[in-house]
């Protein structure tokens, strides 16, 4: 038994040993990517935060001016002093304040976020960890000053969020006096309510962007946990330790003395589904799917509707899941295909195509593409494969109903053989095309294929062509 014991002492040991040597020659440049990345994220929502609160001002200027032509004794009282100046104090205290200092993560807690903030002080406080490099040590404790100065940057945030909603509820509780707000306050204060919904999501997803660490920090987050001292460090310096303090000697066995075991529990448990019969076992089954579909639609209900942001504020519009959302987070990539049958003057040719689309909302998005020409010649007997031409395209859906969309688009095609790009350089020799249909986009199971469009267009250019060209195509897409 003894052996025994020493045997997995040496293995443990064996571990930490391996793990502080790959931990030692993991590369500097992870602390310089994530002093890279989070000061990326301060200048986005420094930025951000800058042009929601010009926004804000100007709306709320605009009902002080609407509402001092109608009660200028009332307008003073809710607007004592210019709103530019108000907005501009914010935005100025938010831009020069430098502290490390944030005592509150937001409204949800970051895992992610709360170890990345760990890691880094731990490193910082165990140089000897990186073999004494004064290069490494450096890199490391500017990326802990760079995490935590937006951390307390996001808390600065949080804080014109309050002040916002703070804000936005005076002037509907004064305005609520009304019997008839006039039409421009009512404009303004739609839009107001617009910037202050758009403005919680931005900073949410700000927030989430610095709990989704890349493969790199997830790697050495990993190896991390691998260390018994950075464990019991966590333990002790972590926010969530913060939260709910642990009592010294939480883990010993004497402390659970007097509890109730496992197996105690799951006795009676057993005890109580006998006495309910051959039935008991299947109720509760039941009950806890039951209980767990209802959780899960209140979720989905609760994330439609910004809920996990804390403070949940319900829009009274419709809100642009794409707004918050940076350029290349709104891009999406796909692809297509299409066949087209034998003509007199043209082969059996299938498109081969590649798309870039940038999603205006939710389910609507502009794009181009281009596709290659595939030629099979014309009877089957006879199959003849040629490069028969290339297209370009570009294209719009907008979202109608459910899972249908109007699609439409203008297309040039190149339709005839060649062997080099230097004879498709005339654009007088290519087929202009005018598309319009419905598209219906259709979930399938395979992970690769989620998202596959089938498409029925008319071409109402085709009956222009010479020769003319097929005045209907039917097209399948996958997006990804």
């Amino acid at each position: 038994m003894a052996a025994l014991c020493l045997a997995i002492t040496v293995a443990c040991a064996q571990s930490v040993d391996s793990t502080l040597g790959q931990l030692a020659g993991f590369p500097t440049k992870l602390f310089n990517k994530i002093s890279g990345r989070t000061a990326t994220l301060e200048r986005r929502l420094e930025r951000q935060t800058q042009r929601y609160l010009q926004r804000m001002s100007r709306n709320e200027a605009a009902i002080r001016s609407d509402l001092y032509k109608t009660d200028s004794a009332k307008a003073a009282g809710l607007f004592p002093q210019n709103p530019q100046q108000r907005y501009t104090a914010w935005m100025q205290k938010f831009r020069e304040d430098s502290s490390r200092v944030f005592s509150s993560m937001g409204p949800e807690y970051l895992p992610h976020a709360d170890s990345l903030n760990g890691m880094l002080g731990f490193l910082s406080k165990n140089p000897s960890l990186l073999n004494g490099d004064a290069a490494g040590q450096a890199q490391v404790q500017a990326a802990l000053a760079q995490v935590q100065q937006l951390q307390a940057k996001l808390q600065d945030a949080d804080a014109i969020k309050a002040f916002i909603a703070a804000r936005k509820a005076q002037i509907q509780q004064y305005l609520s006096q009304y019997t008839q707000v006039p039409g421009g306050v009512s404009s303004a204060l739609q839009r107001y309510n617009k910037e202050a919904y758009y403005y919680a999501e931005q900073v949410r997803e700000y927030r989430q962007m610095l709990n989704d660490p890349d493969k790199m920090i997830r790697t050495a987050l990993g190896l991390m946990e691998k260390i018994p001292a950075f464990a019991s460090f966590m333990k002790q310096n972590s926010f969530l330790a913060g939260l709910f303090s642990v009592p010294a000697g939480y883990d010993d066995p004497q402390s659970l003395s007097g509890m109730q075991t496992r197996d105690q529990v799951l006795s009676m448990i057993q005890s109580q589904i006998g006495q309910s019969g051959g039935s008991g076992a299947s109720a509760i089954q039941s009950s806890l799917n039951t209980a767990q579909q209802d959780i899960n639609n209140l979720h989905n209900k609760l994330n439609s509707l910004g809920g996990g942001s804390g403070g949940m504020d319900m829009p009274n519009f419709k809100p642009n899941d794409q707004r918050t959302k940076t350029f290349f987070q709104r891009l999406e990539y796909g692809t297509y295909f299409q066949t087209m049958p034998a003509t007199t003057y043209y082969p059996s040719y299938s498109d081969l195509g590649l798309t870039l689309a940038y999603k205006l909302g939710h389910s609507n998005l502009i794009g181009v593409g281009a596709s290659y020409k595939i030629g099979w010649g014309r009877p089957i007997q006879h199959i003849a494969v040629s490069s028969q031409g290339v297209g370009l395209r570009s294209f719009a859906d907008i979202h109608l109903k459910k899972s249908f969309s109007l699609t439409g688009g203008y297309e040039l095609n190149y339709l005839t053989p060649f062997t080099s790009f230097r004879d498709i350089r005339l654009l007088s020799r290519w087929t202009p095309s005018g598309l319009i249909g419905v598209s219906k986009t259709v979930s399938l199971k395979s992970a690769m294929f989620k998202k596959t469009q089938v498409s029925v267009l008319w071409d109402f250019l085709s009956y222009e062509q010479v020769p003319r060209t097929q005045p209907f195509v039917f097209r399948v897409g996958y997006s990804f």
